[in-house]
């Protein structure tokens, strides 16, 4: 009889303080996630910060070694200084002893072909008079022919030099030349790659890696939360909707120290899966769908240092 009457008195408290609390609503501290990645591979030699600093956008968090980078870097300097000679010799032409060894030559086959003029000239009156055979004429007209083609072959050999190379000719050596400066820039980024900087200011939370191990592109180096995104997220079954609407503000509890903070409901929106309610007990029928409320503080400066995954309660009143 004593002990049915325990379980009575025990039925009875339990029943007393759910009528307390039932009005109450469990949620969490939450903060936008961040991750930092590796873009190139390498062996990371230096980490400058540890788990649970606070850093800056910017700040450097780890140094990589990328060996292979400094190579490339010195084959693209040197990709350059060729290009550049080219579009230089290109855009000049010829030097000033290269005309003079044009025109020097110009002038030996000047004479020759003033020779072969003459010698067609008398040999042309002796074919007449029957002094020479044809056979004759024919040798000396082909000479003078020859002299006449290489002097008009070196004349325009020398307005091409005069006149500058084909524009045809300097485009692509200038473009051979864009081409190697921009072979040396994606190495200068690629170095910049070796410093791991801090995309936003965050919070580190975990750090996967150790100085000596091997980073692969795209591995999660640092894991972190965004220092001003921090929310407050409660989950309420379909039946108790009518108990919140967007742009409403709450009270939140934060039973850890004890505090409470001003909150105003941004986003309403349905959940997908069991697995991400965030209240601990849950009291409604397993048929209704499930609704994340997301809360934030009303002044983000209070709840800055608050501690993320922690514990906060609230009371959904109209």
């Amino acid at each position: 009889m004593k002990k049915t009457l325990t379980i009575i008195a025990l039925a009875a408290l339990v029943s007393s303080c759910k009528k307390e609390t039932n009005n109450l609503v469990q949620g969490k501290i939450e903060r936008d996630q961040i991750s930092v990645v590796s873009k190139l591979p390498g062996r990371i030699l230096e980490i400058y910060v540890q788990e649970g600093n606070q850093v800056k956008k910017g700040d450097t968090l780890a140094l990589i070694d990328i060996p292979e980078v400094e190579a490339k870097k010195e084959q693209a300097a040197g990709a350059v200084k060729s290009a550049k000679a080219q579009y230089e010799m290109a855009a000049k032409g010829a030097t000033a002893n290269q005309l003079k060894q044009l025109e020097a030559k110009k002038k030996a086959l000047n004479e020759q072909f003033q020779f072969a003029k003459k010698s067609l000239q008398r040999i042309e009156t002796m074919v007449k008079d029957s002094l020479v055979p044809q056979q004759t004429y024919d040798e000396v007209f082909a000479k003078y022919q020859g002299a006449q083609s290489q002097l008009i072959a070196v004349e325009a050999e020398i307005a091409d030099v005069k006149n500058g190379v084909r524009v045809e000719q300097q485009v692509m050596a200038l473009g051979q030349q864009d081409r190697a400066m921009g072979a040396l820039l994606e190495t200068e980024i690629a170095e910049n790659e070796r410093y791991i900087l801090a995309p936003q200011d965050m919070t580190i939370e975990t750090i996967t890696l150790k100085k000596g191990e091997l980073a692969l592109p795209g591995y999660t180096l640092f894991n972190g939360y965004l220092l001003d995104s921090v929310y407050f997220r409660f989950t309420l079954p379909e039946g108790q909707l009518s108990k919140v609407k967007k742009d409403q503000e709450v009270s939140i509890e934060i039973p850890y120290n004890n505090t409470k903070i001003t909150g105003i409901i941004t986003q309403v929106k349905e959940l997908g899966a069991y697995a991400k309610i965030a209240t601990a007990y849950p009291d409604y029928d397993i048929e209704q769908s499930l609704f994340e409320i997301k809360i934030k503080p009303k002044n983000v400066q209070e709840a800055q240092d608050l501690f993320t995954k922690a514990t906060v309660t609230t009371a959904f009143e109209l």
